[in-house]
């Protein structure tokens, strides 16, 4: 029988606590030392009727700046992408809303089927051979290929590009402080924006380059040169993605000699909510199977030819071989999984690709009529995909809010992240921007 949340009434408080031989709800506590419990009320408000709380609650929800109410060139690895409206139709079905797989999985053939259909869908993006049933998000996902890239080669020292987002890179130096792992920084080009590989030392000590393209400037990197220079030491390719909608325009990362590609699937359908929850991507070589962190579900066949699915791998710490485990990750995000296949199979390879080429030129658009006006200019020269760097004379904070009065979030001001960068921030154009918002933006900068 379908409920809503009632308090219970006197009478049910009464008839439980008979149940368990008490009379009164503080004989429940009576453990409790009385010099430790509170002797008053909590000093709270009133209580609100339903109606009360609704109204206010809507107040409150009013001062937040949302897509709907402001126009959005935020990016930076949280992006304003086309949600089809029946997505949420189908998440909201009872029997997927838990991102928990059962732990007796092969009774829940749907949601094997969906981890399976995800996989399948992310190995096609990424161009790889074989893909998780999903990680944390974005910084844990890479966290996770720099220690799988450890386990391979039993190298200690780490190149990331100064280019991958900061966050990741913050999480990857907290989750293997303790291992002993050196983590060095790939400088980035100050003209193109690109990682500067020629400016590391590249030897046999090196466990993984970890480059990210469409890096945090929005400019894409050469994932095949650095996979071959890489490849020259005999350490592992870590591709970082935080805009997977570029993979719909650009050759894969497998394509370019990644061995892992580790990022964030929040583009692919999943909404912007206050920072999360988003979806961990991961996929690499077959070669490397057995160190891949995560669980994986594959396809079988019982004894009458039919078709099932089952949990093929899961070197986790939750099941057999505790101590054996490759990482932490408990348990995969289920929901944010299914957004993203229902997503990519809505849209299939020429959808994606068609919006992917809206982001290019959209971005490329608003860029060069941001970089004609005076005091504006590009920062990089590289090629971008739908994000890039704005220079401007004055300072950004002013411009943000000047662009917040006409209800515009411009963009991130990348001294917060990069002290060089403080003159600078990072616009981001996707398909929800129309051309009219790319005009208003173009023309408050122009009138400042």
């Amino acid at each position: 029988m379908a409920m809503r949340y009632i308090p219970i009434s006197p009478d049910e408080q009464a008839d439980m606590l008979a149940a368990i031989g008490l009379q009164t709800i503080d004989q429940l506590f009576s453990s409790v030392p009385p010099s430790l419990r509170l002797q008053e009320p909590l000093n709270l408000p009133p209580a609100h009727s339903e109606i009360e709380l609704l109204r206010r609650l809507t107040i409150m929800a009013a001062r937040n700046a949302t897509s709907e109410t402001f126009s959005i060139f935020l990016g930076a690895g949280a992006y304003h992408h086309y949600r089809p409206a029946h997505i949420d139709a189908l998440i909201t079905r009872s029997e997927f809303l838990t991102s928990y797989t059962p732990y007796q999985p092969e009774i829940s053939q749907g949601t094997l089927q969906a981890i399976f259909e995800y996989q399948t869908l992310v190995c096609q993006l990424t161009g790889m051979e074989v893909a998780n049933a999903s990680l944390y998000d974005g910084s844990t996902a890479v966290t996770e290929a720099i220690l799988m890239a450890h386990r391979l080669t039993r190298r200690r020292r780490v190149l990331v590009a100064a280019s991958v987002h900061p966050e990741y890179r913050e999480v990857a130096r907290t989750l293997t402080q303790t291992l002993g792992l050196e983590i060095e920084l790939i400088p980035y080009n100050r003209t193109t924006g690109q990682l500067d590989l020629g400016a590391v030392r590249l030897d046999a000590s090196v466990a993984a380059v970890v480059a990210q393209s469409p890096n945090f400037f929005g400019v894409l990197e050469n994932l095949e040169a650095i996979s071959h220079a890489a490849h020259q030491v005999s350490a592992l390719m870590v591709s970082a993605v935080a805009e997977p909608i570029s993979l719909g325009l650009v050759r894969t990362p497998g394509e370019q000699g990644a061995d892992i590609v580790a990022g964030e699937g929040q583009s692919l359908g999943i909404p912007l909510s206050f920072g999360g929850p988003y979806l961990g991507l991961f996929a690499t070589r077959q070669e490397f199977i057995r160190q891949m962190p995560g669980r994986l579900a594959g396809e079988a066949y019982d004894h009458h030819g039919r078709r099932g699915f089952v949990l093929t791998l899961s070197t986790r710490e939750q099941h057999i071989r505790r101590e054996k485990a490759t990482s932490n990750i408990c348990t995969n995000q289920g929901l944010m999984m299914l957004i993203a296949t229902i997503w990519m199979a809505s849209l299939g390879r020429q959808g994606m690709k068609e919006i992917a080429w809206q982001n290019v030129q959209k971005a490329s658009y608003a860029a060069q009529r941001i970089a004609a006006l005076d005091g504006y200019e590009r920062r990089f020269t590289g090629p971008h995909f739908n994000e890039f760097v704005v220079k401007t004379r004055r300072p950004v904070s002013e411009t943000l809010a000047r662009l917040q009065e006409d209800r515009i979030i411009g963009g991130l001001p990348l001294g917060r992240f990069y002290p060089e960068l403080s003159d600078c921030l990072l616009v981001c154009v996707t398909e929800m921007n129309r051309r009219e918002e790319i005009d208003q933006l173009v023309n408050c900068f122009d009138q400042m």
